[in-house]
């Protein structure tokens, strides 16, 4: 019989290392905080009050992940933006409903902790959460050896945000004539890196040579997701907005259609913006069918936003103010038979 005495950091699990990062990412979090919060780090779980301003409120949670971009930050060794990327997927999801984030949570788990490189990652999530107004409440790092290759981890997130029942958009008001507008991505986002991985494996590029202005191709490809909360929030204060969809997986074909009435379709003119650079590479490396880009990335627009005809300029600048490029990329018009409900020519 076997009598050497074993730990759990003999079995592979840092305690110590575990400690050291949430000591590591409070100040970063601290950062982030909200008048409704009760609690700070480091509790079984957070309280968070909902503001008084509310009289009907509504709480709107989403979830997600960053997908295979991940795999890319572990080949590149870039893991400060990922966790943008993280908190991005879930906030403009809820914000699309009408939904103020509140709160976030992230899940970090790996094989075996490297604290260097989850306090990048957390930093990001902080980040985030500053970008988009909602405070990083708590999360869960889990250390699981054998699950996952060494240097690598997954992450999700968890968003809720609230909104004023008499405020939440559904997009049940939209009718023919009213103006869609798209506001520009930062790049891929978040979606759609299974097919980028694979042309860059075909095309085999000079990644860190000069690509767009001052950026390299690694930096084009890796750029977090946009996160368009607060220049939204400050819009839907100020005018009716009808409906909005956040560009994720499926692309802009597949993702408008989720807020349009079903006896409408969104014809979208493909000549109102450019095509960013990113995507021409892409699309010309690949041999990508332009339908098939519009199914699969955002193609430079990250967010719609359905408008009243009468209130389509004034949104548009609104949105300039703001510090968004924004363009008017179609209409709205009924639908013929069973035809898709996103139109682009």
């Amino acid at each position: 019989m076997n009598t050497t005495s074993l730990s759990y950091r003999d079995a592979g699990v840092d305690i110590d290392a575990g400690d050291a990062l949430v000591e590591n990412i409070k100040p970063f979090a601290k950062r982030t905080m909200r008048p409704e919060v009760l609690g700070g780090i480091g509790g079984f779980g957070a309280l968070v009050e909902i503001s008084k301003k509310y009289k009907e409120p509504v709480l709107v949670s989403g979830t997600d992940g960053v997908g295979t971009k991940l795999k890319l930050a572990f080949d590149w060794n870039r893991h400060d933006t990922v966790g943008i990327d993280l908190v991005a997927m879930s906030v403009n999801d809820i914000l699309v409903q009408g939904a103020e984030p509140l709160f976030f949570l992230d899940y970090f788990a790996c094989g075996k902790l490297d604290v260097a490189q989850a306090t990048e990652v957390i930093k990001g999530v902080a980040a985030g959460c500053e970008q988009a107004g909602c405070a990083l409440t708590g999360g869960e790092t889990a250390e699981m050896p054998g699950m996952y290759p060494a240097g690598e981890y997954d992450l999700a997130g968890f968003a809720v945000g609230v909104v004023e029942k008499s405020k939440v958009i559904s997009g049940r008001d939209i009718v023919a004539g009213d103006v869609v507008l798209g506001l520009a991505s930062n790049g891929v986002h978040s979606n759609g890196y299974s097919l980028v991985r694979k042309i860059i494996d075909r095309a085999q590029p000079e990644l860190d040579a000069p690509f767009d202005g001052d950026k390299t191709l690694r930096d084009a490809v890796i750029a977090p997701t946009r996160i368009y909360v607060k220049p939204l929030l400050k819009l839907m204060e100020t005018l009716p907005v009808k409906g909005m969809a956040h560009i994720t997986g499926g692309g802009i074909t597949e993702n408008t259609p989720r807020v349009l009435p079903d006896n409408t379709v969104a014809q979208i003119d493909a000549a109102s913006w450019q095509l960013p650079k990113l995507f021409q590479w892409l699309q010309r490396e690949g041999n990508v069918d332009i339908q098939e880009m519009y199914r699969t990335f955002n193609c430079g627009i990250g967010m719609v936003v359905v408008v009243a005809p009468e209130h389509a300029e004034q949104a548009m600048a609104l949105l300039r103010e703001a510090g968004e490029t924004v363009y008017r990329i179609g209409q709205v018009r009924e639908r013929v038979g069973d035809e898709h409900q996103t139109q682009i020519a």
